[in-house]
């Protein structure tokens, strides 16, 4: 008795619960936790923030005594809902998220396929002969025996927990379902509102089997909330019911484009993905951030390299470790020979994957979504030095100036001027600066801090795609200017010789003509005048120098 009385005196819960109260030896663990509970309770139901978190933190005072209580996990998990910490109640409650069970089951396979190789292997006649004591049947307590299988033990406890599932209550599905939908998990989300709308109907209708007829009110559907079955409010039903609209309408889109994508239509699939990124109701960050990715393949399938640059930098810019979004913008500069551009991110990505075998995890939580396994890292990092070394021996043999900037910006080799101020101006508009956070105004965030740094990412990357986009049109105006230049001297000499040998055959008749008339009046004049000089010659021999010229003659010399 003594030693009861000192341990439930001296019991005092956590500072961080802002409770610090000794509690009295008649007390037990169960009444305070329901006195916490209660509290807890009331604080809530005033909907204030400050409440709230007060709240929470009776919640873990009850918590910490009574790990278990579903009352307890209740209103923390709403109470984490309702002050938008996400995260907090997927970490919470990640046991229930479909895809991350599917993964541990899927990981737990793999091991036990793996460990059991040696047993798939053809049994040579002396271990036959061990394993059946001499060829002998086994005997009964061999044939039970069983190595113990981590994946089957998960498949019964995961159908135990789905034989309980009304006695727990579906007040998991509907809160995970909420916040997986604004960390971007859609699908998960889509199923767990499902299958807590589905659970909430089949409450109904046992209870309601007990009422008459007047006990029937016009909401369809109840709720359990502290193991109390309650009926919701009509707003927050609808509420959900949207949500669910909402998301059936995304995922409608995301999967007709990602069809279209493995179709070859590629701006099919732009245009569907455009429609997600560009809605007025906007979406989630994760969620937005898996669509720009997906979009700048498509982009990078067309042909259309600064838009799919530009999408990369979106990605990058909501999910700075995206391995997918630097793996693709690293292939795009290096397609158009960027190569200082492109060793950058494989630069990014190595110190990312040496991260990654650093901490033996994947980046980010459990749940969230990963483009490749833990086991690909070493394999991908192998390939990534290797590339990088090319890439620097490539830049050391001079090619660090010749970037195609034909293919940046979407141009034919020889395009004409008229192409070349059509294809910058929409660049231009499309990619200014100032216009690059416009994404997140329709973004849906799961941590409102993050903003400015996710607006600083934008600003930076768009800035810096827009600055090649100059250098790239400066470039081509110079070659295009010598093109029209080096085309008028050509033109200037082709005319010069196209006239000389189209004139007509008559004109060239007419001047010849011309010629030889005005040659024969020459030598007309000139033998008169050679005529007349050889008369006088003969006069002046017969008269004699110093005689008078006859009379006849003087008109004529005259």
């Amino acid at each position: 008795m003594i030693h009861h009385f000192v341990s439930t005196t001296t019991m005092v819960s956590s500072p961080s619960h802002g409770c610090i109260e000794k509690k009295h030896w008649w007390l037990t663990n169960k009444k305070i936790v329901d006195m916490y509970v209660k509290d807890a309770r009331s604080l809530i139901a005033s909907q204030e923030q400050s409440n709230i978190v007060s709240a929470l933190n009776l919640l873990d005072a009850a918590l910490a005594l009574s790990p278990r209580f579903d009352i307890a996990l209740e209103l923390k998990a709403t109470s984490l809902l309702h002050l938008r910490r996400f995260k907090d109640v997927a970490d919470m409650l990640q046991d229930y998220i479909p895809s991350l069970s599917l993964k541990m089951a899927s990981d737990d396979s793999s091991v036990s396929s793996s460990s059991s190789d040696y047993n798939s292997q053809p049994l040579s006649r002396e271990r036959v002969k061990l394993l059946s004591a001499g060829g002998n049947s086994p005997t009964r307590s061999e044939q039970s025996f069983k190595c113990f299988s981590v994946s089957d033990l998960k498949k019964k406890v995961m159908a135990g927990l789905g034989k309980n599932r009304d006695k727990e209550g579906q007040w998991r599905y509907l809160v995970l379902g909420q916040a997986l939908c604004h960390l971007g998990l859609m699908e998960d989300a889509m199923a767990l509102l499902q299958t807590g709308k589905r659970l909430a109907s089949a409450a109904f209708r046992r209870e309601s089997v007990c009422w008459s007829d007047d006990s029937f009110t016009s909401s369809a559907v109840t709720f359990t909330f502290g193991n109390q079955p309650q009926t919701p409010p009509r707003a927050e039903s609808e509420s959900i019911c949207h949500l669910v609209s909402h998301i059936k309408l995304l995922l409608r889109r995301k999967t007709a484009a990602i069809a279209a994508a493995e179709a070859g239509l590629y701006n099919e699939a732009i245009r569907h993905f455009s429609k997600i990124v560009d809605g007025r109701r906007g979406a989630p960050q994760g969620f937005l951030a898996a669509c720009f990715m997906h979009r700048a393949s498509a982009y990078q399938s067309s042909g259309r390299i600064a838009e799919a640059i530009a999408d990369c930098n979106r990605t990058l810019a909501l999910d700075p470790s995206c391995i997918e979004a630097l793996s693709t913008r690293a292939s795009l500069y290096e397609t158009i020979r960027c190569l200082p551009d492109s060793l950058h991110d494989l630069e990014h990505l190595k110190l990312l994957y040496n991260s990654i075998l650093r901490d033996r995890k994947l980046p980010g939580p459990a749940w969230k979504r990963q483009s490749v396994r833990y086991s690909e890292i070493p394999g991908k990092l192998c390939s990534i030095a290797t590339k990088m070394q090319e890439q620097k021996q490539r830049v050391g043999s001079g090619e660090l100036g010749n970037v195609d900037y034909y293919a940046l910006m979407g141009l034919r080799r020889g395009c004409s001027r008229s192409e070349l101020e059509r294809a910058h101006l929409l660049l231009t508009l499309k990619h200014k600066p100032d216009k690059s956070t416009s994404f997140i105004d329709r973004c849906q965030f799961a941590d409102e801090g993050d903003i400015d740094s996710i607006k600083d990412r934008a600003k930076m990357s768009a800035l810096l795609l827009f600055r090649l986009i100059q250098r790239g049109y400066t470039h081509l105006m110079r070659i295009v200017i010598d093109e029209e230049a080096a085309e008028k001297q050509r033109k200037k000499a082709n005319e010069g010789s196209k006239l000389e040998s189209t004139k007509p055959k008559s004109v060239k008749t007419i001047a010849t003509k011309k010629r030889n008339h005005q040659v024969e009046n020459k030598n007309a004049y000139q033998g008169v005048f050679c005529r007349d000089l050889a008369v006088v010659g003969s006069l002046l021999s017969q008269a004699g120098y110093n005689r008078p010229m006859p009379v006849k003659y003087e008109a004529l010399s005259c």
